[in-house]
């Protein structure tokens, strides 16, 4: 097929053109080297598709179409002749070409991220860092004055002070003081980890107004997805299922018990980690329990807000993780089955979640990606299902932010590498092929750059499941007092490692103090093997040798790993 050496626009008018395309097309770059310039589609909108290519060696010159916009623009580039001459720069210029070949009311500029603000603390700030520092991003850190020896402030190319004489939560939660250190020291992006403003949507609109690019979905999706009610109404649209409707004062809880029976809960409308839920088991409870769970909700998210929905019994807790880019692709990258809890707090998560029957697979993941095209999705995310003994499953809520135990949805998903064009070629260079771990925070800060997930190597086709892996909290809560926080400088501190073991942490190292002012969260641990069994080998020999002095540590976890044999039932319930 020859379509000729110049490029033919059918409607040249709709498309933006590189002033220089001719020449990029043309210009024959003197080389022994003979590339393939491979087509990769990317749909943003009905109707529109944006185009990027990549190189790859072996075969011969190929034709690379272009389908462009709702006029079905058609776009032939003939790359050289029997043996083509056209080098490694022209084919990297040709991809970047095309990439802008698109309506320009679509059009959106890469802008790379030079210096990245986390608006939090402990492990999640330097897991932020740790990302940004393998892309050549810097850093900065900012911190309260209780936290003025944490080693976030530390890992950080710049750290600052806020919230100063405020109580040691609220410094993290004052949006004018982080926002004016991010201005004042030229941040380009803010990560808000999780927890704390993680899921605020005035903080990711205070973002947006300063000119500062929040790495998360937009103000408008936090907002909705932030209240509970409002993602279920959503929900419904998407056709997702869900528990009965959501209810909101304690008349309708009355009416709402009466026509469903008991067991029904209490949930905030504006909060999550079990803060603001009550069951409520028969008619006596049911004024008691509104009270506390709106006490609760206001105490911890600033809003009362309460619904009700019907309880169920033993339920398997089950998520799906998400992805999103500003061009409308949204992929997931499977579930995690995240059923052992104890007070509705997580305790142990599990990738991807055993004994779930594949077509129900199939369902939550359908309708996870379905829901998160709804509400125009961007950045991760992960939905959240409850699974009845019958199969049958229901929509709880989307968490707009990374999760805690993102780190066993990466130990497990795999994505076939593609040839980066950014990739520096030299002659007698090997391109890289072969399968890639998946890394959220990687994403998430190339998507805010304005990659899109095609670009980034992640097509839904390309990910790939690639055995187990758990994550068990290790936490400083002392079991002889009900297993309250504890706290204290650490002694001693010795951690278990080796193969197939994945520590993330901040403060777990000798001489730390634990503050009684936040998470008691000291260290995560993620075991990864082939299978189930194997990771949970791994996780129990990875506890056993840990050895912790100054703070009393939880024992829970280490018993639900006592026989690595009993560990093959494992599924939360």
């Amino acid at each position: 097929m020859d379509c000729g050496k110049v490029a033919d626009f059918s409607d040249e008018s709709s498309i933006e053109l590189h002033p220089n395309r001719r020449k990029y097309c043309r210009r024959p770059i003197g080389t022994r080297m003979n590339p393939r310039f491979i087509q990769k589609t990317v749909k943003f909108g009905e109707g529109k598709i944006m185009v990027w290519g990549y190189i790859q060696y072996g075969g011969v010159q190929e034709i690379c179409r272009v389908d462009g916009n709702i006029n079905s623009l058609r776009m032939l580039l003939h790359l050289g002749g029997s043996r083509s001459k056209m080098g490694i720069l022209l084919i990297r210029r040709v991809g970047l070409f095309c990439r802008s070949a698109h309506l320009s009311p679509q059009s959106l500029e890469y802008r790379p991220i030079k210096k990245v603000m986390v608006a939090n603390r402990g492990e999640i700030a330097i897991r932020v860092f740790r990302a940004c520092t393998e892309l050549g991003i810097r850093t900065v850190a900012v911190y309260s004055e209780q936290d003025t020896g944490q080693m976030h402030r530390q890992k950080a190319d710049e750290a600052y002070l806020i919230g100063r004489g405020l109580s040691p939560v609220a410094a993290y939660l004052h949006i004018p003081d982080i926002i004016k250190v991010a201005k004042e020291n030229n941040v380009d992006a803010i990560h808000p980890g999780y927890g704390f403003l993680s899921e605020r949507a005035d903080f990711a609109q205070a973002c947006a107004d300063a000119g500062v690019r929040f790495i998360g979905p937009s103000p408008e999706v936090v907002r909705k997805m932030g209240d509970k009610v409002e993602a279920r109404g959503l929900a419904i649209k998407a056709v997702v299922p869900g528990t009965d409707a959501p209810i909101s004062s304690l008349q309708e809880a009355q009416e709402f018990a009466k026509t469903y029976g008991f067991p029904i809960i209490f949930k905030a409308a504006y909060g999550g980690g079990g803060r603001g839920m009550r069951v409520v088991r028969n008619y006596e409870e049911l004024e008691e329990n509104y009270q506390r769970a709106y006490s609760e909700a206001l105490a911890a998210f600033g809003d009362g807000a309460l619904f009700v929905e019907k309880f169920l019994e033993k339920p398997r807790h089950i998520e799906v993780q998400i992805l999103g880019d500003k061009y409308g692709n949204v992929i997931h990258l499977y579930e995690r089955d995240c059923s052992i809890q104890r007070r509705h707090q997580k305790v142990v998560e599990i990738a991807p979640a055993a004994q779930l029957d594949p077509h129900l697979r199939d369902r939550l993941t359908s309708d996870s990606v379905n829901l998160a095209k709804q509400v125009g999705y961007e950045n991760a995310g992960t939905v959240e299902f409850l699974v009845d003994k019958h199969g049958k499953h229901y929509f709880i809520e989307v968490n707009s932010r990374l999760q805690v135990e993102h780190t066993v949805t990466e130990e497990i998903t795999d994505s076939i590498a593609v040839a980066d064009i950014n990739y520096e070629f030299a002659e007698n260079k090997v391109m890289p092929t072969g399968k890639k771990s998946v890394d959220l925070v990687h994403a998430q800060l190339r998507v805010c750059e304005g990659r899109s997930l095609p670009e980034l190597g992640l097509e839904q086709d390309k990910i790939q499941i690639n055995g187990c892996a758990i994550q068990c909290r290790v936490t400083t809560e002392d079991p002889s007092r009900g297993f309250q926080p504890d706290t204290g400088r650490i002694e001693v501190f010795r951690s278990g490692e080796g193969m197939g073991i994945r520590l993330d942490s901040a403060s777990a190292f000798q001489g730390a103090v634990i503050s009684p002012h936040y998470d008691s969260l000291l260290v995560k641990v993620i075991a990864s093997g082939k299978d189930l069994p194997t990771a949970a080998t791994k996780m129990h020999r990875a506890l056993t040798e840990f050895r912790v002095r100054g703070v009393k540590t939880s024992p829970l976890t280490v018993a639900l790993f006592q026989k690595s044999t009993e560990a093959q039932g494992i599924r939360g319930s």
